[in-house]
C-alpha cells in the first residue's frame, strides 16, 4: 500500500513537470503563440514588399518599352517641355497672391 502511495506521487510530480514544460518551457504554447503572431505579421510585410515589386516592375517595364513613359517623367518630375512647345501655367484665383496695382505703393507687412 505504501508503495502505491509513492507510485501515486511520482506520477502527480511527473504531470506538474509535464505540464510546466507545455506551458512555460522551450517549445511550449506562448512560444508557439509568439511565432504564429510573427508569422502572420511578416506574411503581412511580404505582401506589401510584394506589391511594391510589382509596381517597381511595371514601371521599369514601362520605362524600358517606350519613351512615353521617359517623356512622361521628365515632364512631371522635371517639368521638361520638347523644343517648339510653349509652357503655361494655370494659376487658380483663390490660391493666386494678389498682385499690387501700378502706381500704388505696399505696405510694410507686420
Amino acid at each position: 500500500m505504501r508503495w502505491l502511495r509513492v507510485l501515486l506521487l511520482a506520477l502527480v510530480v511527473l504531470l506538474g513537470w509535464l505540464q510546466y514544460r507545455l506551458w512555460f518551457g522551450e517549445g511550449g504554447t506562448r512560444a508557439v503563440e509568439e511565432l504564429d503572431a510573427r508569422v502572420v505579421q511578416q506574411r503581412r510585410q511580404n505582401e506589401g514588399l510584394e506589391q511594391r515589386n510589382a509596381a517597381l516592375a511595371a514601371e521599369v517595364a514601362d520605362l524600358k518599352s517606350g519613351e512615353a513613359a521617359i517623356e512622361e517623367r521628365a515632364r512631371n518630375e522635371l517639368g521638361m517641355i520638347r523644343p517648339g512647345e510653349t509652357f503655361y501655367r494655370v494659376v487658380d484665383e483663390d490660391t493666386a497672391a494678389p498682385v499690387p496695382e501700378a502706381g500704388t505703393p505696399q505696405e510694410d507687412a507686420p
